[in-house]
């Protein structure tokens, strides 16, 4: 008897997650890592926003709420919308989920059925495909390069769209490649998506983690006719430092978040009351504690890339938001150690199925193994040339960990 479910066939356990949990466990025996894997700010949550916590705690608010969240929290989430996107939303358009990525995966299985096609732009965040697949969907992967600033164009949207396309992934700013579309790239790809029968899933999580005065902007702020086609995730992890808090977020067509309370509701329930309550305190507040974040973090982009872009054989765009480089290292992968090391695990792979290593993969693995660093391959986000460094550390394990890169690209020359 098989004790395992079919559907785990198609998924593979998260990366970053994979990576992190490493990582950490070398830190705990005593091994300086600098750990660029995780997507988590080093910042706290901010004080007002606990004090909040602690408040409906002392309150009693410490039971079950609806499933689909607190009308204290929609609220906020709706004036959020109408103050700083321009949307107005009801209430029965709004769910609150355990995390955006909850949320996400309950749109999808909320929406798709076998065989639903869903266009995914790589680079990608590494769950979107899995919980495609999970969902017994088709995940159709468009690459885009650093030439066209990791942004899918209209002809290639166009170009992959079919009668079983049912829905269009859009996120700006990008994990991992921290790319943003413009308000004038958003339109472009919108005159395509508003004559076609298509969802499109924006993911905002990295909304205002935004730089060099760029504008932000999601397909349903482009006219109403994208808003009633747009479903939007958010929530609070990323601008707020809250990621242990578990808050995600998402408003849309009604019937859509009908079905997602009904997933919700027969698999975690609410999120957690005092959550809620912290993040009702986080999107009602003053918002200066996310701007502080956000000029540290920019000042940090400068500092990783200008770095990077130091070392022989990689290669780096500046990042429009977000707090990842997507730094590309094909340029080491000609060098003769390196091919040396690819061969060897060729060889040792070679009576199993998938002889040829990924290079991003074996990069990363010497660099910590050998080098005391933690990165994630490229490959896990649809791109073996390159690898993810999230730059949410300070700026001190910043310059030390590029320097170990730059020691471990030296001695493979």
């Amino acid at each position: 008897m098989k004790l395992v479910a079919r559907r785990l066939d198609v998924v593979e356990p998260s990366p970053t997650l994979a990576i992190t949990a490493k990582a950490n466990a070398l830190k705990a025996s005593g091994v300086d890592v600098i750990g660029f894997g995780a997507g988590e700010p080093d910042f706290d949550t901010p004080d007002h926003i606990k004090v909040a916590a602690k408040k409906a705690m002392d309150l009693g608010k410490t039971k079950y709420t609806p499933v689909s969240g607190t009308v204290g929290l929609k609220e906020a989430i709706l004036a959020k919308f109408k103050k700083e996107n321009g949307l107005d939303y009801e209430k029965n358009q709004v769910i609150v989920g355990t995390g955006g990525k909850q949320v996400i995966y309950n749109f999808f299985m909320a929406t798709l059925n076998p065989g639903d096609e869903v266009i995914i732009p790589a680079p990608y965040w590494v769950s979107y495909a899995d919980i495609v697949r999970l969902a017994e969907g088709v995940p159709v992967i468009v690459s885009t390069t650093p030439e066209s600033n990791f942004q899918i164009t209209p002809v290639q949207l166009e170009a992959n769209i079919t009668p079983r396309t049912k829905v269009f992934i859009f996120n700006s700013p990008s994990n991992p490649t921290g790319a943003a579309y413009s308000k004038k790239d958003v339109q472009a790809l919108c005159d395509i998506l508003v004559n076609h029968d298509i969802i499109t899933l924006s993911d905002d999580i990295y909304e205002k983690i935004i730089y060099d005065g760029l504008e932000f902007c999601n397909p349903a702020m482009i006219s109403q006719a994208m808003k009633e086609k747009t479903f939007i995730v958010n929530g609070v992890s990323k601008a707020y430092s809250m990621t242990g808090w578990r808050i995600g977020y998402g408003v849309g067509n009604a019937e859509i978040v009908k079905n997602m309370d009904t997933m919700q509701g027969q698999s975690t329930s609410n999120a957690s009351s005092i959550s809620q309550a912290a993040a009702e305190e986080a999107l009602k507040a003053d918002q200066d504690c996310v701007e502080t974040m956000r000029i540290a973090f920019d000042k940090r982009r400068k500092l990783i890339v200008d770095l990077l872009n130091e070392i022989p054989g990689i290669q780096c765009n500046l990042p429009q938001g977000a707090f990842y480089a997507f730094p590309y290292i094909d340029g080491v992968y000609s060098l003769p150690k390196f091919q040396a090391i690819l061969n060897s695990e060729a060889n040792a792979k070679s009576d199993k199925k998938n002889s040829s290593p990924n290079k991003s993969t074996v990069f990363c693995d010497i660099l910590l193994n050998k080098y005391n660093v933690a990165a994630v391959p490229g490959i896990a986000f649809g791109d073996d040339n390159a690898l993810r460094l999230s730059y949410a550390l300070g700026e001190d394990d910043i310059r030390k960990g590029v320097e170990r890169i730059k020691k471990m690209v030296s001695d493979l020359s």
